[in-house]
């Protein structure tokens, strides 16, 4: 099947943001999508504490490119139910799951905010061929775990990551499957892409899986662990390249290449958070200056299309221009003059 045969189904990408520190991870997704010519709309979904001035600079995008707000309501846990987090940004993650709830869609492909896209993505929903009605289609979490995190459980080493066995070219159309008698971390899903079928009868199993499982305060990463169980013996890996965690670059040589990077996606540290030293170095161990530079070009493009558009409606864009410079750290010669 390719994307011509499916001009009459009603696709979509998807996104989430709750907090204005994600602002500038949305607008390069929805540029890069636009850039590289994506077919269908993204859905960027919003919770009601978004602040204004993100909505202002969202709703702009929409005009720019084919961007559609979608408000949601926070997705929280049963009040009886206690969460331990690894980590602050997982507070909303539980949120996500509301893009399954995108039911005048024929097909969705969601994407975290804080992914860029570097080719056309919309071969993704050729993939639907793989996939029974109700399944998902993913990739697998890497857990090589060589930056020795406390938290990872003892299993989590290079020899029990899915990416391992795998090689180059054959890992972009025929990824380790999580079959049953693999390995458990074989099991685990990356929730940064996910491709579904969304309904309302998938919707009502899930979430009352959600308010009635005893699992929840289990889970080290909040919704890609619940969809890992939710989904059990009904996902398929689709291809690194669709979710190119940037620390594979250096982790998985036996599969990256810079050029077939189709969807990049910065986990950790953001590349909007801080800039990149003279040196070159980015990232929580010093080693994403590359991708963080990839995602820093994808900006200052963006920045000097909006200037040439300034020239049209200048009211609009000066207005608009100061929060969406304020989305980013400020440039280092400003930083070292204590001006951020």
């Amino acid at each position: 099947m390719n994307i011509t045969s499916n001009t009459s189904k009603k696709y979509a990408y998807a996104t989430l943001i709750t907090r204005k520190s994600y602002l500038a991870g949305v607008l390069i997704l929805s540029e890069t999508l636009k850039k590289h010519n994506a077919a269908y709309p993204l859905v960027v979904l919003f919770t009601p504490n978004l602040c204004p001035d993100a909505i202002k600079v969202l709703k702009l995008e929409s005009f720019r490119s084919n961007l559609i707000l979608h408000r949601c309501d926070h997705l929280l846990p049963p009040g009886d139910v206690k969460i331990e987090l690894i980590a602050e940004r997982f507070e909303d993650t539980w949120t996500k799951l509301r893009v399954f709830e995108l039911f005048e869609y024929d097909a969705v492909c969601y994407l975290d905010a804080d992914m860029a896209v570097f080719h056309n993505m919309d071969p993704i929903f050729d993939k639907l061929d793989l996939l029974e009605g109700d399944w998902l289609g993913a990739n697998h979490a890497c857990i090589c775990n060589w930056d020795n995190d406390p938290w990872a459980s003892e299993d989590w080493c290079p020899e029990n990551c899915a990416y391992t066995p795998q090689s180059h070219p054959s890992a972009l159309s025929e990824p380790t499957q999580p079959e049953k008698g693999a390995p458990r971390t074989h099991h685990m899903i990356n929730s940064g892409m996910l491709l579904f079928r969304p309904s309302k009868p998938l919707w009502k199993s899930m979430i009352g899986f959600f308010n009635t499982t005893d699992l929840l305060s289990g889970f080290l990463f909040p919704d890609q662990d619940f969809l890992a169980h939710f989904f059990s013996g009904r996902w398929r890996a689709l291809g690194w390249q669709y979710n190119a965690l940037k620390t594979m670059r250096y982790w998985h040589p036996n599969i990256w290449r810079d050029e077939e990077v189709v969807c990049l996606h910065y986990i950790v540290d953001k590349p909007w958070a801080k800039r990149i030293g003279e040196d070159g170095v980015a990232g929580y161990m010093g080693r994403d200056g590359i991708t963080h530079a990839w995602w820093w070009d994808e900006w200052e493009f963006f920045l000097k299309s909006l200037e040439k558009e300034r020239l049209d409606n200048p009211d609009a864009h000066d207005e608009l221009l100061p929060l969406i410079n304020n989305s980013v750290t400020p440039p280092l010669n400003l930083e070292s003059n204590g001006n951020a």
